[in-house]
């Protein structure tokens, strides 16, 4: 137990896809649980991690994470981890047989969009089922943004 004085950092993430929203269109997203070995935790506490070009893959009924980055931890010596290995991640079967689904049916994708820390200190993962946008979709979603950004700026100088 932690003692009264020292607080926790809640939700500290740790690594973030940003060009996820961008690039595709979020339909529904889910919290995964990750298997990581001891020095994958401690490279994740130090939050040199890169989820930018990995992807989720359904095999064999389970959910893996596919080219995620999570650099060796300096400290350890012959025992340290492979940096873009394979990682399980945890859902329940329920979860797991409907992004199966849809990823089957309707040509989705699953992308990671964040890896944080919980309250509890377990490393989690947020997880989109995503359809990709096409290119003008993504130049309209430019323009939105700019558009907002500018709308803001007169609402700022006039306020």
């Amino acid at each position: 137990m932690a003692p009264k004085g020292s607080q926790r950092v809640v939700n500290k993430v740790v690594a973030e896809n940003r060009k996820a929203r961008f690039n595709y269109e979020i339909i529904d997203t889910y919290e995964a649980g990750l298997v990581l070995k001891g020095t994958e935790v401690k490279s994740l506490r130090e939050g040199k991690a890169n989820i930018a070009e990995s992807y989720a893959s359904d095999e064999d009924g389970e959910i893996w994470l596919i080219n995620s980055y999570l650099p060796e931890y300096l400290q350890a010596n012959r025992f340290n981890h492979e940096p873009r290995r394979r990682r399980k991640l945890l859902l329940s079967a329920r979860e797991i047989h409907r992004l199966r689904s849809a990823v089957n049916r309707e040509g989705m994708t699953l992308i990671p969009l964040k890896i944080y820390f919980n309250d509890r200190g377990r490393a989690k993962m947020e997880l989109a089922l995503a359809k990709g946008k096409k290119l003008h979709d993504k130049r309209e979603s430019e323009k939105e943004r700019d558009w907002n950004r500018q709308k803001s700026r007169l609402l700022k100088d006039n306020g």
